[in-house]
């Protein structure tokens, strides 16, 4: 039911229907409770904590997958090749966990931390705390950890989080869709939200932003979950996978298969969705790709032809120096 409900909404928000309409005047009330969240920051009447090292907050302002945690990896191992000690905060949405905050290791359970901090902690080997009080995570990191930067996965609408600097990240295949707030469309907070961030990163697409950072993600490495065996994806090319996709974005990872050649059967999950032995078997020996979020959970079960495809931010140009001077400008 959760994934016909994802299908219904993303009918209505990335094609012309007037099913919108319908949705409209509840948009207007959602837009009025976000207005009057973000005022209660500004005046005061909520509290905005500020740390004493620098925080930066990656986050986009639409519902569903748009490359944040790509980026955040992108970002951390960037600032640790510069000589930073770098922490990392996140929700850690999907976890079950019953105490919060909660240190993240690469071994962790994604299903009690979540399944993006787990993978976070695998690829850049930061501290990585969650909870869903972002302040007291990053509190709580500071206070068993010696870091100099803060990074938050997902944390634009958390005003309560002081921030040296914002990154919004958008789907550049998608973009804002229809332009309109929830649940008419897939806006969190208005579209002029990104004139008051201090960069804008478009991934892939056509859909373009004055001043916006161009990237891509591109396939680095296909590795064998239950083996040690590595494979590049031209390897796959002409041959018939599953794809199996548990993502906010699940057809930009069947798209990138399909524009290596490969011959895509697509199997959709709904984002951060548990995965089991089941999810991957499909009655056959022909190969399954999935991505490095998911393979966070199938690890422990996963059969010998299940593969998993490894994803590298790639910047256009200079863009990613460009950000690299956003950020320490910021530090």
């Amino acid at each position: 039911m959760r994934l016909l409900l994802v299908r219904l909404l993303e009918w209505i928000w990335y094609r012309p229907n007037p099913l919108k309409w319908l949705l409209w005047p509840l948009s207007w009330v959602y837009r009025a409770v976000v207005r009057l969240r973000q005022e209660s920051y500004r005046v005061g009447l909520k509290s905005v904590t500020s740390l004493p090292v620098p925080v930066i907050i990656v986050g986009n302002i639409t519902v569903g997958g748009t490359g944040k945690t790509p980026c955040v990896i992108w970002l951390a191992r960037e600032l640790t090749a510069r000589g930073h000690q770098v922490g990392v905060v996140s929700r850690g949405y999907g976890g079950n966990g019953d105490i919060w905050p909660q240190r993240v290791e690469p071994g962790s359970d994604p299903e009690m931390v979540g399944d993006e901090p787990v993978l976070i902690a695998r690829a850049t080997g930061c501290r990585v705390v969650v909870g869903p009080n972002r302040v007291a995570a990053a509190q709580g990191l500071l206070d068993h950890s010696e870091v100099d930067v803060l990074l938050c996965d997902d944390g634009l609408q958390h005003h309560a989080l002081g921030r040296d600097m914002e990154i919004a990240v958008v789907d550049g295949h998608r973009g804002l869709g229809n332009g309109f707030c929830l649940p008419a469309g897939p806006l969190r907070e208005p579209a002029t939200r990104l004139q008051t961030v201090d960069a804008v990163l478009v991934n892939g697409g056509t859909w373009n932003y004055t001043g916006a950072l161009r990237v891509s993600l591109v396939p680095q490495r296909v590795y064998q979950l239950a083996g040690p065996a590595e494979r590049s994806l031209q390897d796959f090319r002409g041959e018939h996978v599953h794809a199996v996709a548990g993502i906010g974005n699940p057809k930009r990872f069947f798209n990138l298969l399909a524009q290596a050649g490969v011959i895509v059967t697509p199997h959709s999950h709904p984002d951060h969705a548990p995965l089991r032995p089941a999810d991957l078997e499909f009655g056959d020996e022909i190969p399954v790709l999935i991505t490095e979020k998911d393979a966070v959970k199938c690890g422990s079960f996963a059969a010998e032809n299940v593969w998993c495809v490894a994803v590298v931010m790639k910047f256009d140009t200079d863009h990613g120096e460009r950000l690299m001077k956003r950020v320490a400008e910021a530090l």
